[in-house]
């Protein structure tokens, strides 16, 4: 069965990297670059709202508001409480598995390398996908970029990122890692780099 599972993701490479490393800019510049890219965060945020019965009863009526999930204020209480995050992932993952497992079957088809953007890969080790791609930004910048882009407080920022893996651990079991900790031509620069080297894989 598992043998199985391999062969669903045997053109994959998992891209994976902290929260405010660059995942997203990484994602659209490999897009440019003709790459299909199967998104986690994209297809927990729609299966979200179609189970938003779901996670009123799990957290109550004020996290949803007409069929949608209040993302944001779901957040608060899912970063700060561990058991509220194993609540809802315990719902999610296997509905995000299963549709990542059926996208990556469609790519598959093409017979050519994708990308599998997974925020969570080293964390929850459920996908047998043998290569992975790291976006690698030092802690100190993560967190300053975390503040600017949220708008929150630094101490907020640290509870967000301590919610996964050290970026330096992550970076340390990756196959290949992408630099992110300069501008956006430095960003374009090791994306290109990174290219050739899996294109001769």
């Amino acid at each position: 069965m598992e043998e199985t599972k391999k062969n669903v993701f045997k053109n994959a490479i998992a891209l994976t990297g902290g929260i405010a490393t660059g995942k997203s800019t990484v994602c659209n510049i490999l897009k440019l670059h003709g790459f299909l890219i199967i998104d986690a965060d994209k297809i927990a945020h729609i299966l979200l709202d179609e189970n938003s019965q779901k996670i009123e009863q799990l957290f109550g009526k004020k996290y949803v508001k007409d069929g949608k999930v209040l993302r944001k204020e779901l957040g608060k209480i899912i970063f700060s409480n561990e058991n509220n995050k194993l609540k809802l992932e315990s719902l999610l993952h296997p509905l995000i598995k299963d549709e990542i497992e059926k996208e990556a079957k469609i790519c598959e088809e093409q017979n050519k390398i994708y990308f599998v953007d997974i925020p969570l890969f080293f964390e929850k080790m459920h996908y047998p996908i043998s290569k992975s791609v790291v976006i690698y930004t030092p802690k100190e910048l993560q967190i300053q970029r975390l503040q600017s882009r949220d708008n929150i407080s630094k101490e907020e920022a640290i509870l967000k990122i301590s919610n996964q893996m050290d970026i330096e651990k992550k970076k340390s079991k990756a196959t290949f890692i992408i630099d992110n900790s300069k501008d956006l031509k430095h960003l374009q620069k090791e994306i290109e780099d990174f290219l050739t080297k899996i294109d001769i894989l």
